[in-house]
């Protein structure tokens, strides 16, 4: 077991004075010792009687192996943050490393301020112990739970990304990301790298990378670790960064040598800026990265049981794993922990020695009490603009056409002028402002970029709010960590490629539920997606741009958290947006078409639509007051209304005598029982919408067996037919992609004979007639390459 006691003075000259070092060291030996504590004892926090079995948890759980790097890096991000008084945020990438940050949270000081039964002293030192991994307690990753973090890490590869979200737009702002070298082996951490050609050196902060390269994953090397140090550097580089290598597993080396390297960087970081900032330099910085390369399990055990733990993968959990019944591993244990002389760290009473904490900051400077990772404190109210200014004017029903995300460009661009100043909404998307039709946005604000410019170029900006990059994943990443520091922001997507960031978006949301039940943490602006070109508007990209998936992975998630919403038209987008932009802790999916769409609603109409979530369309049925409709035809989504409310206009035609109701369903949610979402519908406001027993012919913008999931506890359940998207397309015209899917008004009549008691008989002529409809619609695509002139001139004259 290598020795972790106080370093003797080095020979020759150092970066730190020997004073410094002893400080530096007593920490990183002080969080070390709290950290082993962490995952192993539940009793006898300070070693003060011999370590017996009872003293050990039951069961052991946590990781060892990335600790004491971590422990290492943020001993010296103290030094530097008070050296230097900086306003500063780390991102812990390795966030499985937890009992590391949450052991220097509780040296700080403020894991006491926010939890104050765990108080700084031998019985709050107990308390921290026993909770670790452990029923009642917090979990083992550095989750929303531990002060100072915005970043859980339990899924690797977003570190980076939520590091540079952090910078932007924060100007005095130091953002440290410790990227592990299993996570760097991750797509998204790999594309991240590039974000140095967004960071606009004057109005944004700093990301220091510490590439932290301890050597393995839980059963393997890491890839980086074993490359040679010139084609690590030639990686560096080409990505834009000037690599500073510390490494070593000698204490005393390591402790100056990352002194050195972190001085350097701050004032490489400094310059850059002031030549930015003060003398208007252009040219793109080349900025610092710290690789960082120490054993894993460093000062653990160095074999267990004739096996090499220290320095390898066996070190990445638990060391020892059976304390409680192998005498010989509960005496390496505690001669483990004794090994870091705690008598020396803390006082009788269990409180941290003057020493110790010398290197700490104090107040907000502590990286555990950063206001940054408590982005609620910082937040202010966005200054949505009325939108009487923007809304579409409606003289009746379908009476015109508007492209809605085309206004709500004009909506988004009044946001970003009114923040101009105060830098706190961004607008983020794959390369899609133009296409998605949010173009109005180049008005007010340009498209970041710090790369090398051409003539052609259009609407770059090295100061611009837009950013762009063919990543999803570092679009998503970006924007969590802007709000996550306490900024507004939107994503704009294709609707079939917002699955990729599945995973992602998952995390965030179990990040929201976790954070809204603690007291401590600040709500904090809403991430609100924008899905458009969506899957009936992808006729001329074909089937592999068709995907309507993403609103049924996020309804599986947290109730309290997840909103989905699907907009008619454009005035119904307007007032869905700015409920979106204005909400707090929310996950808001707006799914909303680009192309030309017909305007159903006033913009009163729409507030009034958009508050009920869902409600009839009493002037696109033809039901009256004294009888139930025979029917209800319900519609979500902008194409599915245009069909549902062309087939009502057939039925008022051919059947006029049937009772027809139209509903439409903006929030999803509203589907759901009370008892299953804070917006979920009671049963008998359910039944009133859809009746108890008469067919629904529902059509909804994507996969039919989500509504079916959704309603399946209904009375009117068996009643209830749903059309969707059904997994088919292909390059084709807009009008046959719904004909393919049995989405169209015609489908949506047959639907309606086949299933209203009675029209079976007297409606087979009707049916017969949409059923050719369909069929010289196939042949009529075939020979024209476009929809009939009965479909793509079709207007609403209810």
């Amino acid at each position: 077991m290598r020795d972790a006691g106080t370093p003797a003075t080095p020979s020759g000259p150092g970066h730190l004075d020997p004073a410094e070092l002893r400080t530096l060291d007593a920490h990183w030996r002080a969080a070390n010792y709290l950290s082993v504590g962490q995952i192993y004892l539940m009793a006898n926090p300070l070693l003060e009687e011999p370590l017996r079995p009872e003293h050990v948890k039951p069961r052991l759980l946590g990781h060892w192996g990335t600790s004491p790097g971590l422990n290492l890096v943020h001993t010296h991000l103290n030094r530097v943050v008070k050296a230097r008084d900086l306003d500063a945020l780390c991102v812990w990438g390795p966030g499985h490393g937890g009992p590391a940050v949450v052991a220097n949270s509780w040296l700080d000081g403020t894991y006491a301020d926010t939890y104050p039964d765990v108080s700084r002293d031998r019985e709050g030192m107990a308390k921290l112990f026993r909770q670790f991994s452990f029923p009642g307690g917090v979990p083992s990753h550095v989750s929303p739970e531990t002060p100072g973090s915005i970043h859980e890490g339990g899924e690797l590869g977003y570190s980076l990304a939520h590091a540079y979200g952090a910078a932007f737009d924060n100007p005095q702002l130091l953002v440290a990301c410790v990227v592990g070298d299993g996570e760097a082996e991750t797509g998204p951490l790999a594309a991240s790298w590039h974000a140095t050609k967004f960071l606009d050196p004057v109005y944004d902060g700093a990301v220091l990378p510490i590439l932290h390269l301890n050597g393995y994953k839980i059963a393997n090397p890491t890839v980086l670790a074993r490359i040679p140090q010139d084609e690590l550097d030639a990686l560096l580089r080409g990505y834009g960064h000037n690599p500073i290598h510390v490494g070593g597993d000698d204490p005393v080396a390591v402790h100056q040598a990352l002194a050195a390297a972190m001085d350097r960087s701050l004032d490489r970081i400094a310059d850059i800026q002031r030549r930015a900032r003060a003398e208007g330099e252009v040219d793109r910085p080349r900025w610092p990265v710290i690789v960082l390369r120490t054993p894993k399990g460093w000062t653990g055990p160095h074999d267990v049981d004739g096996l090499a733990v220290e320095g390898t993968w066996r070190a990445h959990q638990v060391p020892l794993s059976g304390v409680r019944e192998n005498r010989d591993h509960l005496h390496q244990l505690e001669e483990w922990l004794r090994s870091y002389r705690p008598d020396e760290l803390f006082d009788a009473t269990g409180r941290p020695r003057p020493e110790v904490l010398a290197c700490v900051p104090e107040g907000p400077r502590r990286l555990g009490a950063s206001p940054h990772a408590n982005g609620g404190l910082l937040l202010r109210d966005l200054p949505v603009p009325p939108l009487e200014r923007h809304a579409v004017h409606i003289d009746k029903p379908g009476g015109a056409l508007h492209e809605p995300t085309r206004v709500l460009g004009g909506l988004l661009e009044a946001v970003m002028k009114a923040t101009a100043e105060r830098r706190d909404f961004r607008v983020f998307g794959p390369d899609e402002t133009d296409s998605n039709r949010l173009e109005a946005l180049y008005e007010a604000t340009g498209k970041a970029w710090q790369a090398e410019t051409a003539g052609g170029d259009e609407h770059l900006a090295r100061h611009g709010r837009i950013l762009e990059v063919l990543s999803e994943h570092m679009c998503q990443g970006w924007l969590e960590g802007y709000l996550l520091t306490g900024r507004h922001g939107l994503f704009s997507c294709y609707e079939a490629f917002a699955h990729i960031v599945d995973s992602m978006v998952g995390q965030h949301i179990k990040w929201l539920r976790t954070t809204r039940r603690l007291p401590w943490r600040r709500p904090v602006a809403s991430l609100n997606y924008l899905l458009t070109s969506h899957v009936w508007r992808q006729d001329h990209n074909g089937f592999s741009h068709q995907d309507p998936g993403f609103v049924d992975h996020v309804l599986n998630k947290s109730p309290e958290v997840v909103r989905v919403y699907l907009p008619p038209d454009t005035n119904t987008l307007l007032v869905v947006a700015d409920h979106a932009l204005r909400s707090r802790d929310h996950v808001n999916v707006i799914v909303a078409g680009k192309q030309p769409g017909f305007d159903w609603l006033s913009l009163d109409d729409a507030r009034a639509h958009c508050a009920r979530g869902a409600g009839v369309w009493g002037w696109a049925g033809t039901e009256v007051s004294s009888r139930d409709p025979d029917v209800v035809l319900a519609c979500a989504g902008d194409v599915p209304t245009q069909e549902t409310l062309a087939a009502a206009d057939l039925l008022r035609r051919h059947l006029p005598e049937l009772a027809v109701r139209v509903v439409n369903v903006v929030d999803m949610a509203r589907l759901l029982p009370p008892g299953e979402h804070p917006h979920g519908m009671p049963d008998f406001e359910y039944d009133a919408l859809f009746t108890r027993d008469k067919p629904v012919i529902f059509a909804y913008h994507g996969y039919p067996w989500l509504i079916h999931r959704l309603c399946y506890r209904r009375a009117g359940h068996g009643n209830l037919h749903v059309r969707g998207y059904k997994e088919e397309g292909t390059t084709t015209t807009p009008f046959d992609m719904v004909v393919r899917n049995d989405l169209d008004r015609y489908r949506l009549v047959m639907d309606v004979v086949d299933r209203v008691p009675g029209l079976a008989v007297h409606g087979v002529a009707l049916r017969q007639a949409m059923a050719d409809v369909r069929t010289r619609h196939h042949a009529w695509i075939q020979e024209h390459g476009t929809d009939l002139p009965e479909v793509a001139e079709w207007t609403w004259t209810g």
